[in-house]
């Protein structure tokens, strides 16, 4: 079971002694999805950079072609400045394409 409050995931994860232990799934990193193919990374770092300090952004690029496959990443210095860009930025226009913005994490 997910909830949501204040954009910040939570997910039960263990039961134990007839409790529920809670954690939290903020992050740094961002997934963003629904980019369009001519976006770069330079585009995607001013987008997102007026939100807060940047660490890292990447583009997901095909190791044959070299081209975007739609969808990248971005770090940000804290918690709080990618909590404010993934509610500022989801489902926002960029390059003529409306994106998708989430908390990125390992499958």
């Amino acid at each position: 079971m997910q909830c949501s409050k204040d954009g910040v995931r939570i997910c039960r994860t263990t039961f134990r002694s007839g409790r529920w232990l809670w954690a939290r799934h903020s992050s740094t990193k961002l997934f963003v999805g629904g980019l369009s193919y001519d976006t770069n990374e330079a585009v995607l770092k001013d987008a997102f950079g007026q939100h807060g300090e940047i660490i890292e952004v990447k583009v997901i690029c095909d190791h044959v072609s070299g081209r975007s496959k739609g969808y990248g990443f971005v770090r940000f210095t804290s918690e709080t400045t990618a909590t404010i860009a993934l509610k500022e930025m989801d489902d926002q226009m960029l390059d003529g394409r409306n994106i998708r913005v989430h908390y990125a994490h390992r499958g």
